[in-house]
């Protein structure tokens, strides 16, 4: 990890040339001086340059976890309109600051990945690493596109597809539909499963770059999406059966930097706390740190659990009190045990333990936790896909296909690892508790689970509540027919001169 990291900020760096500000970057990112697509290093900083927008903080610190945030397993934390405006979906959000940039920062990538694509097959070099390349921009295409299909596309319309053949400069409309969208990205999972090696086969300097497995699970969950459930079982079967992942034994070493690379990786954003004296990668683990963090650190107070995501776990569940911290509960922090007390203008008295292992620590700057609390990185790469995620998509298609129980082996392994006793006949009411209390907090994104399911509206319309009861977000009105998306960015309406039209409703 520690070399990863150093090599895709360097590269990145590198495949600008003489740029050192992020300022400086291409506004599409892509690679442009006459020389470039030449040599085997070119190819390289190419693929680097796709991973820049990883350490963005609204790319996976914040920015699309604002839509993450909508669900009830959380609240917002702190007082910010926009961001409760986009809670509550509210049309007001539209053209502020915080989910602006999520739809230019995806379609970077998908040019960049583009660039990989036309370019690096035509220059002589090494063809084992040229294949892991151009299967790297792929996956990154594959991944981003479901990104912004799953959030942004309905039956209505999709997002654009950029193709590598597509001309970047001249404004591309929306797809008729979301299912235009998954079929594309399947085609470039693919693709990018076909290119690329196991992960086992992986020198560790590569670790954090795409491999086999993770095309196969993406496509398991665009499947899903899709409701295509034998191709989802099919895809998650090949994940399960390549004897390449398992669960932990654990729980709570899942969410342990020394596990960063363990067999339950599928894929994750590479994080360090001070590669090159900046950090680098996801933010999330100091954004849901309580306010302050006590007078210790500057944790940001954002995303805070809700009784409804505490009270939903059985009795006996191992995973409850691995992720949630509540008034009382002891904990390490900067080295000594302390009793949690939620921050004074708090919305909520929980916050999300999953991230906290590297604060835990006694002096934990910068070896473990990033010295500059406004970029609070750790040491622990935030995972995207897991295994469990895999075993739970493969029960979810099970039992759509074949009805109650046929998932029960898949959910079972991870009812064990949770310390709860086995069941059978379990149906998708038992799928979605499974699903919510395994994966709460993390970006497997409960809030477009509960629009998939249909689950959305019933859901909202109920107030959430504090650790003592009281409200603490009011009901919401969720409209089905609206709401399944989210507002197209309104900067990128007005740069397409209304080529891309806005959703409907919104």
């Amino acid at each position: 990890m520690k070399t990863n990291i150093k090599y895709l900020a360097i590269a990145a760096v590198a495949l600008f040339a003489s740029c050192n500000k992020q300022l400086d970057i291409t506004p599409e990112g892509s690679p442009s001086a006459q020389n470039f697509w030449k040599t085997e290093q070119d190819a390289i900083k190419a693929e680097a340059g796709m991973y820049e927008k990883y350490n963005e903080e609204d790319y996976y610190g914040r920015g699309m976890f604002w839509f993450i945030n909508a669900s009830d397993d959380m609240v917002t934390g702190r007082n910010k309109p926009e961001a409760d405006n986009i809670k509550n979906f509210n049309r007001n959000y539209i053209g502020g600051g915080y989910t602006e940039s999520q739809w230019s920062m995806r379609y970077a990538i998908i040019k960049r990945a583009n660039d990989i694509i036309i370019n690096v097959p035509n220059i002589t070099m090494d063809e084992a690493r040229k294949k892991q390349i151009i299967g790297d921009a792929y996956f990154n295409a594959g991944l981003v596109y479901f990104q912004l299909a799953a959030n942004y596309g309905n039956d209505k319309a999709g997002v654009p597809i950029v193709t590598p053949e597509t001309d970047a400069s001249v404004p591309v409309a929306k797809a008729n539909n979301v299912n235009e969208n998954y079929d594309y990205i399947i085609s470039l999972l693919l693709k990018a499963a076909d290119n690329l090696p196991y992960f086992s086969e992986m020198k560790d300097t590569d670790y954090g770059k795409a491999h086999k497995t993770a095309a196969w699970a993406y496509l398991s969950k665009v499947y899903l999406y899709k409701k295509d459930y034998t191709n989802a079982a099919k895809y998650a079967d090949m994940v399960i059966s390549s004897g390449k992942h398992d669960l932990l034994t654990n729980f709570v070493d899942v969410f342990k930097a020394a596990n960063n690379w363990s067999k339950e990786y599928i894929w994750s954003v590479v994080c360090t706390p001070n590669g090159g004296g900046t950090g680098w990668g996801s933010k999330l683990p100091g954004v849901m740190l309580t306010n302050k963090a006590w007078g210790i650190y500057n944790g940001w107070g954002y995303y805070l659990p809700t009784k409804e995501l505490y009270d939903s776990f059985e009795s006996g569940d191992l995973r409850r009190e691995a992720t949630i911290l509540k008034p009382g509960d002891k904990f390490q922090f900067f080295g000594a045990e302390r009793t949690f007390t939620k921050d004074g203008g708090a919305t909520s008295n929980y916050q999300f333990k999953k991230y906290m292992e590297p604060f835990s620590y006694a002096n934990p700057i910068p070896t473990h936790v990033n010295p500059n609390g406004d970029n609070g990185t750790t040491d622990l790469n935030v995972p995207l896909m897991r295994y469990a995620e895999v075993l739970l998509i493969k029960a979810e298609a099970a039992i759509n296909l074949n009805g109650a129980g046929a998932g029960d082996t898949e959910l079972n392994k991870i009812r064990k690892r949770a310390g709860l006793i086995a069941k059978s006949g379990m149906t998708l009411v038992d799928l979605k508790r499974e699903r919510r209390n395994e994966l709460a907090g993390e970006w497997a994104d409960r809030h477009r689970d509960l629009v998939r399911w249909g689950d959305a509206q019933a859901t909202y319309a109920k107030p959430l509540h504090d650790f003592d009861g009281a409200v603490i977000w009011p009901a919401r009105n969720f409209n089905p027919q609206v709401h399944d998306v989210w507002a197209v960015p309104q900067r990128e309406i007005d740069n397409s001169s209304g080529v891309i039209k806005q959703n409907a409703g919104w």
